[in-house]
């Protein structure tokens, strides 16, 4: 996670934050919220807000100094889409040898004082009855702020490629740490394939849209716990003042922040109908196109900052264990956007017994955070058979007949189709030998509109049977294929041929890790995608790695 400097508070502030009888008003009670950066005391009618002594490189609040100006800076920011919620900034003084809010033998901090918002009505909290009317209030009040905001050369220049690499970077840089932890490597590089192939693929686009003004002094941090809206007002607050390169962007950059945080609390419906509206609003056809990209960046910026949360010991445990699986959850978002983009895709993995596409299944499954549907598992399932027991060869030959083996297609087909429609990506695991499986799962999809990909993992005969020996004692292994059934198996496997499916990828795995071989399969198709956005095209041409 990023490195950060660390400066002093008072070692009687959180205390003192935490306590009813600090406030002039004398609330009942005081709930404090911990964030990255800031301390929050919710004491109805007011909120305190108190930034942290950090200093994380894209931002530096290390002294007193800086914390009070970015309070000031704050407020005339946040007057521009939630006005009278901010009202000022208040010293915190040593007294007596107590802290007090207001002057005093000297000043040790600074609280930015606020209206409290109504609980209930952040947007995160109630996404679940958001319907198209409230969309459209949010729509139309950042169509008239979009609007209403100059354009400059300055603004616009942070439209430049190199530019938005800044972020980018550093991004990658401050999440090296949780690699191995909260995302796998193959994980966090295929995500940073598909950053560099946005700016190789996407480049004319970019200078469009500076040259076209969609840059501006935008909002910077606008996911669903910042939106507050209740039948008479809606509030956007909290936008980003303590670094100008995060607010200064393209507008589908801030739209993308709050979709993404749509997709992540499962209401893509709404997200769809946001940047469509948004697009319509702002007369920007091109907005739709950039969502993959920008979504991608922002939840690995919220795996980021849920990252740099759970690693802050003055917030609860409770709460550190919380930021940790979100970030898990946004770093799998982060890979569905690299891989698929905004909609749901089914990929399969294919190939001869041994080739590994079993855990190559799982791993990407748990890396994107969807259902797994083995065949293995469904044809025992469906049997009636013990999921970890190796029948007797009549028992076998039972369970493996044709008419099983049809069966066990057709339900994987039923249930790819079923987690799409759900809004869910799905990843099948089977040989797929027989070209009349493979016509039947793309004549499944195809109609449907749902893209799918074949990965075809291949291997030497040498080291599939070395793998297959040693597979001969594991008790964790579904599948009954053994060393002894590899010759008639690999006899009857037809894998398809250049002229079968532009959806189809080969990867050898004879000289690679599994961890290796999941680097290959996710750049393979990440870089599928950007030909595929590219040329306009739904369809990925074949490649052989």
């Amino acid at each position: 996670m990023a490195n950060a400097r660390r400066g002093e508070s008072h070692p009687d502030l959180l205390p003192f934050l935490e306590d009813p009888a600090s406030y002039p008003h004398r609330p009942e009670h005081v709930r404090m919220i911990h964030t990255h950066i800031s301390y929050v005391a919710i004491v109805p009618p007011f909120a305190y807000k108190v930034k942290k002594p950090v200093d994380f490189g894209f931002l530096d609040f290390s002294t007193l100094e800086a914390r009070r100006r970015y309070c000031e800076i704050e407020i005339d920011l946040n007057a521009r889409l939630c006005a009278g919620v901010y009202e000022q900034v208040v010293p915190i003084a040593l007294d007596g040898g107590a802290l007090r809010f207001g002057s005093g033998e000297k000043v040790v901090e600074y609280a930015l004082r606020m209206r409290a918002l109504e609980d209930g009505a952040f947007l995160d909290e109630r996404i679940a009855q958001v319907g198209r009317n409230e969309v459209d209030r949010i729509v139309a009040k950042l169509g008239d702020f979009y609007a209403g905001q100059a354009r400059s050369a300055e603004i616009a220049a942070w439209g430049r490629t190199e530019r938005l690499a800044v972020n980018t970077d550093e991004n990658f840089a401050q999440t090296e740490d949780a690699v191995g932890d909260l995302v796998s490597r193959p994980a966090h590089r295929a995500i940073r394939t598909f950053t560099r192939g946005f700016y190789e693929y996407m480049a004319s686009l970019l200078a469009r849209r500076r040259a076209g003004g969609h840059i501006v002094d935008g909002h910077g941090d606008l996911h669903l716990a910042h939106v507050h809206l209740t039948p008479a007002s809606l509030c956007i607050f909290d936008c980003i003042e303590f670094n100008e390169r995060f607010r200064y962007l393209d507008v589908a950059n801030d739209v993308a922040f709050l979709a993404m945080d749509m997709d992540m609390h499962e209401r893509p419906d709404l997200a769809r109908y946001l940047v469509d509206r948004m697009a319509q609003v702002l007369a920007d056809p091109e907005l739709p196109a950039l969502m993959d990209f920008y979504k991608c960046y922002r939840a690995l910026v919220r795996a980021k900052v849920e990252g740099m949360r759970s690693e802050q010991p003055e917030v609860p445990d409770a709460e550190r264990a919380a930021s940790r699986e979100r970030a898990r959850h946004y770093y799998r978002l982060a890979l569905r956007y690299a891989l698929a983009g905004s909609e749901p895709i089914v990929i399969v993995f294919m190939g001869r017994v041994g080739t590994g596409k079993t855990t190559q299944a799982e791993r990407l499954a748990d890396a994107l955070g969807w259902p797994c549907v083995s065949s293995d598992r469904v044809r025992k399932e469906a049997a009636g058979v013990p999921l970890h027991v190796r029948g007797s060869e009549a028992e076998r030959s039972r369970l493996y007949a044709r008419h099983m083996t049809e069966r066990t297609y057709a339900t994987m087909r039923s249930d790819a189709l079923a987690h799409v429609r759900s809004g869910r990506g799905v990843l099948l695991d089977a040989t797929y030998g027989d070209r009349h499986q493979r016509d039947a799962l793309r004549d499944a999809l195809a109609p449907q509109g749902i893209r799918w990909f074949f990965v075809e993992l291949t291997g030497s005969d040498a080291v599939l049977r070395d793998r297959l020996r040693q597979r001969a004692d594991a008790s964790d292994v579904i599948s009954d294929a053994r060393l002894e059934d590899f010759e008639r198996l690999s006899e009857r496997f037809a894998p398809p041929d250049a002229l079968e499916d532009a959806h189809h990828v080969v990867v050898d795995t004879d000289d690679a890790s599994e961890e290796d071989t999941m680097l290959e399969v996710l750049e393979t198709l990440v870089h599928l995608g950007w030909e595929r956005r590219g040329a306009g095209d739904e369809a990925p041409q074949e490649q052989e790695v």
